[in-house]
């Protein structure tokens, strides 16, 4: 059964019946996921409501400015990522107060629009948190949008994480820790590559430097690490 048809007022109604108080005191102390104007609805939960409802750009918008947490993750599933503008993208990332819901944007949303590379290469200089964690989430997240994508792109970021590796913040470390995992496990060349940095930055005299050096390190230099073969059109191509 489909929910295209439900209006705002509906989606809200259906929000509010699956809140869970206890929900939102567990999320905190278990994922440290900390958010104004919640309800307590586990993601996998927001997620099926999503497929249900389907890509409604007009729907996700109205979902946004409820102010309502959940209703805001809610958007970022049930708005067309093609079609998002990059003054959108500019008036949602200021709002990310979590890890959460960051990656819920930039995952499957903001990583799939026109604009994701420009925006991951100058949020990766913000001085907010987690925007500046958007920026490595799109650079971790965007191999897995774009298969095709050629190496170049994903030599672009090498830099700038080499260069954002001091930034002892949590959640900005983790993320460009993240970004250069997935960047070394996109292929052998792209592996080797990443390994080089890694071990560029392992020489910093950082902690977070060196968390982040070692342990991408520890990964992607693992016998059975699990190292793709993207783009997988090249390779086929030439044998």
């Amino acid at each position: 059964m489909t929910e295209k048809g439900l209006n705002i007022q509906e989606i809200i109604k259906k929000l509010e019946r699956m809140a869970d108080p206890e929900k939102v005191i567990l999320k905190q102390k278990k994922f440290a996921i900390k958010a104004f104007n919640s309800l307590g609805i586990y993601h996998k939960d927001l997620k099926k409501l999503a497929s249900e409802i389907g890509h409604n750009d007009s729907l996700a918008l109205e979902l946004f400015d409820t102010g309502i947490y959940e209703a805001r993750i809610l958007c970022s599933k049930v708005y067309n990522p093609h079609f998002i503008t990059e003054n959108l993208m500019e008036k949602w990332v200021v709002t990310f107060e979590n890890w959460e819901i960051c990656d819920s944007f930039c995952m499957g949303f903001f990583s799939k629009s026109e604009y994701a590379l420009a925006k991951a290469v100058e949020w990766s200089e913000h001085e907010c948190e987690f925007i500046k964690r958007a920026a490595f989430v799109i650079m971790a997240s965007y191999g897995f949008v774009e298969k095709s994508a050629g190496n170049e792109i994903f030599e672009q970021f090498l830099p700038i994480i080499e260069r954002e590796a001091t930034d002892d913040r949590v959640y900005v470390k983790k993320a460009v820790n993240w970004a250069l995992r997935n960047i070394g496990k996109r292929n052998i060349d792209l592996q080797k590559l990443a390994i080089s940095s890694a071990n560029k930055i392992l020489k910093i005299d950082s902690k977070s430097a060196k968390w982040i050096a070692r342990n991408a390190l520890t990964e992607l230099k693992k016998p059975n690490a699990n190292i793709l073969d993207y783009p997988r059109q090249i390779y086929r191509k030439n044998g």
